[in-house]
């Protein structure tokens, strides 16, 4: 009838046209206060926000040769949540925080669900966003701060032997919360140590 497998299509980010020198002047500024601090790779974290869909759908279907839009099932769906990972240059594995739709608790995974001690040993953060998202909010981003980045940091400078005011460098990407006044303003109040590293819009 016609018909072949073909993927699901979307709409692909592009690259800014000068996107090399862009990278390069971010990879000379990070190489920079590396240097000028004296910043080991234990002290540099790279976070990120993902979505996870609780039940995924296939990138595959079958559809009509040659066909321009391409759908599949469960391509949209939107049932999720955001799970924060952060990594340190050095290969640490940060505790993770996970963030759920919803405004108290109840939201939460069930602690008696299977995994979930382990979760919490680990020392695994979940929050409900508070809102009628699972996105991260200035909120949620504290307490991520608060409660995972920075007592990594302090652990880490004490296993290290370097004093509290050791700088470290935390790369995050240049969404609209992370960048504005209100979140930076309380990054320099709270945790003025931490080093705040965006990646270049459009390149991550």
């Amino acid at each position: 009838i016609g018909w072949s497998e073909r993927r699901a299509t979307k709409a692909a980010q592009k690259l800014p046209e000068n996107h090399e020198e862009i990278l390069t002047k971010a990879f000379l500024h990070e190489a920079y206060i590396i240097c000028d601090h004296a910043i080991p790779a234990a002290l540099r974290v790279n976070t990120d926000q993902t979505q996870l869909i609780y039940q995924q759908g296939t990138k595959t279907t079958w559809n009509e040769k040659g066909a321009k839009q391409v759908a599949t099932v469960g391509q949209e769906e939107k049932r999720a949540f955001t799970l924060v990972p952060s990594i340190a240059a050095d290969g640490t594995l940060l505790p993770m925080q996970a963030i759920y739709a919803g405004q108290s608790s109840r939201s939460l995974p069930n602690p008696s669900s299977p995994g979930y001690d382990e979760a919490i040993d680990f020392g695994f953060r979940m929050r409900p966003s508070l809102t009628s998202t699972y996105w991260s909010t200035h909120e949620t981003m504290h307490d991520l701060v608060d409660n995972i980045i920075a007592p990594y940091f302090d652990r880490t400078k004490e296993e290290l032997g370097l004093p509290p005011s050791q700088c470290s460098i935390w790369k995050i990407d240049c969404w609209s919360v992370h960048k504005s006044d209100e979140f930076v303003t309380w990054m320099k109040k709270n945790h003025n140590s931490i080093i705040i590293i965006f990646v270049p819009g459009g390149c991550t």
